[in-house]
């Protein structure tokens, strides 16, 4: 069973959005997967709408990675997820049993 762990490497933001300040709206992410032998990496990007309005609002200075991390997976939904996962899982199949050799 491979294990998963996601990372924000950078986050983008407007300056300001309506009255808000600093407001994320790209997030920069890398997926590294591991079945303790091999390790893939998958790593991409996710926009986030601006609303300038929205009452859950979380200024950038009281972001955790964890909530940036629940918005890029929920952008992605499941099926995105699965996706960068099964990418992850195709290179450490290869890395585990090469599709191509080069005898001496």
């Amino acid at each position: 069973m491979n294990t998963y762990v996601w990372t924000i490497t950078e986050l983008n933001c407007l300056p300001t959005a309506g009255s808000l300040t600093d407001y994320v709206v790209t997030a920069i992410w890398l997926c590294t997967g591991t079945d303790g032998t091999y390790t893939g990496k998958q790593n991409g990007s996710t926009l986030f709408a601006v609303n300038p309005n929205d009452p859950n609002y979380v200024p950038y200075n009281q972001l955790t990675e964890a909530e940036v991390i629940q918005w890029v997976q929920e952008t992605l939904t499941p099926t995105g997820v699965a996706a960068v996962t099964q990418a992850i899982d195709l290179q450490i199949q290869s890395q585990a049993n090469p599709p191509i050799i080069s005898p001496p």
